[in-house]
């Protein structure tokens, strides 16, 4: 079924109130997922409501919790999330480095045992948004430990996504947002709910055997998620953990975990302070263009830089609307039912 943006973040924000998540933190949360949907990352999209409410019951994550800094310099914040709902934990730690670099020319932002996170490449939208240039790291604390180092048998990291944003005059930022795997779990749920199958290379059963089938990863026993480009993806997701747990305070991925607590470590650099600043942005500009004006190898092809497709997305599905499977608009029926809303509300107008 496909539904407008704005009503689906009238539904998912209903369903976070509900739930005990005052009025700006529930449509901080709804605003999140639905635009990860709406730049095609429906992995990371209201998807993820039916197993946020799971945490909540489960006493495993917890509205009303906010980011709570307990290092406050002119320069670097670092601070606990208090296992709130880490969408709202992540738009207030963005803030905060935003408007400390703004001021100073450049912060650092340090966030431990924070909920989920989302999509990471939001909260550089965010800085972009304001003109600053971001980068940042994020890993759990085990829970999620999924991905096999390069040439393993068995998980010892996360997911980790790796997020560099920079901004464009009169263009939306160039964005790379990763995660240093071959693919993010999300995407496997949403294959695993629309009976899809998934690509080569990207996973292996508890055998460390290569399929293509999502069923096989959740097993049980769970399966793996391998890192992308081999060696240099598994280095990468090392160096996540290091920065993003052992820096942050909330420790890197272990065994024996019962709960998602993320870390995230931001920097945040405002080019309007640095000499080259007049430089900079058209800089940016002619060197992306440049990058694009490259002969594509196909006929009717393109060449892209980061954070462009989803760009085209959101243009798209705010026209058109969003796709939600049967299956995810089944369960977000059941979340919304879970805390008291009536079938009847879920209508796509």
């Amino acid at each position: 079924m496909k539904i407008a943006a704005d009503r689906l973040v009238e539904l998912v924000t209903k369903i976070f109130q509900q739930v005990g998540c005052s009025d700006p933190e529930a449509s901080c949360i709804a605003e999140h997922l639905v635009k990860a949907n709406l730049s095609g990352h429906d992995s990371h999209g209201v998807i993820r409501v039916w197993f946020y409410l799971e945490w909540v019951r489960e006493g495993k994550l917890f509205p009303g919790r906010a980011f709570v800094p307990d290092i406050d310099t002119d320069v670097l914040t670092a601070g606990d999330g208090q296992l709130g709902f880490g969408l709202w934990v992540g738009a207030q730690a963005t803030a905060i480095g935003i408007e400390k670099c703004k001021r100073i020319g450049t912060a650092l932002v340090a966030v431990r045992n924070s909920g989920h996170m989302g999509r990471i490449g939001h909260y550089a939208e965010q800085a972009a948004d304001q003109g600053i240039v971001s980068l940042h790291f994020a890993n759990t604390s085990g829970l999620a430990m999924v991905v096999l180092p390069s040439g393993a048998m068995d998980p010892r990291m996360s997911i980790n996504p790796i997020v560099i944003g920079v901004p464009m005059v009169d263009e939306d930022p160039v964005v790379l947002d990763i995660a240093a795997a071959a693919t993010v779990e999300g995407k496997l749920k949403v294959a695993r709910n629309r009976g899809h199958s998934v690509a080569e290379g990207l996973i292996v059963d508890a055998q460390g055997n290569p399929t293509t089938d999502p069923n096989d990863f959740y097993g049980p026993p769970r399966g793996g998620i391998l890192p992308f480009g081999e060696h240099k993806g598994s280095g990468l997701s090392i160096m996540a953990e290091l920065l993003a747990g052992a820096l942050t305070g909330g420790g890197c991925s272990a065994e024996g975990k019962t709960q998602l607590e993320q870390g995230l470590f931001s920097i945040f650099i405002d080019p309007q302070q640095l000499e080259t600043s007049d430089y900079f942005l058209p800089e940016v500009k002619r060197y992306v263009d440049f990058v694009r004006s490259a002969r594509p190898k196909q006929t009717s092809g393109e060449v892209l830089v980061p954070g462009q497709i989803e760009s085209r997305n959101r243009r798209q599905r705010l026209q058109d609307g969003i796709e939600l499977d049967e299956q995810t608009w089944q369960q977000l029926i059941e979340a919304g039912q879970s805390v008291g809303m009536q079938v009847g509300e879920f209508t796509a107008d």
